[in-house]
């Protein structure tokens, strides 16, 4: 991970600078620097564009009762492409352009999903190991048969505490409980 955040830092300025300067001897200093401030504008507009868009479809999600994830990525992703837009550079540029792309956006929601599902199934089966998973299946009557198990518990503390309980429900109607 530390490399990862040794490129980004270094990496990408250092290559930004190489390319400024091999487009600048190609074209020319001023016609460099317009074409940078030239990539800004035109990005900061195709931004605003697909912004109010997704936006739009943001709300329609949220009066349909749906959760609007696809909307947030999205939104996620134009947020990253107009840093990218307006930081100065071709290589930002194009990244920052790439993310306007919707079926860009889509390929990256896919392989990111694809990689936060197989983490969470990772968690879970880790959890499920350690018997710490409360998920379907969780019985409050066998938990004392997991008591020569060591639990790791949310707090990291290791013992064979278990804690066993029982509770009624003492309000008057369904109105009350929602104080």
């Amino acid at each position: 991970m530390g490399i990862i955040f040794l490129f980004l830092f270094i990496g990408i300025p250092l290559l930004e600078i190489i390319v400024l300067i091999e487009v600048g001897d190609q074209i020319g200093l001023w016609s460099t620097i317009g074409l940078i401030i030239l990539t800004a504008v035109i990005g900061t507009w195709m931004l605003r564009f697909q912004g109010l868009a997704t936006l739009a479809n943001a709300q329609k999600q949220l009066n349909q009762g749906a959760i609007p994830a696809r909307e947030i990525f999205d939104g996620i992703c134009l947020l990253a492409a107009g840093a990218l837009l307006l930081t100065p550079g071709f290589v930002t540029d194009s990244i920052g352009f790439s993310l306007l792309i919707p079926p860009v956006r889509e390929i990256l929601r896919n392989t990111l999903g694809k990689k936060i599902a197989a983490g969470i199934q990772n968690s879970q089966a880790h959890r499920q190991s350690h018997g710490q998973s409360h998920g379907p299946g969780f019985h409050p009557q066998n938990q004392n048969q997991q008591s020569s198990h060591t639990n790791t518990g949310t707090w990291g503390k290791n013992d064979d505490t278990i804690i066993d309980g029982d509770f009624q429900d003492v309000t008057e109607s369904d109105k009350d409980r929602l104080k």
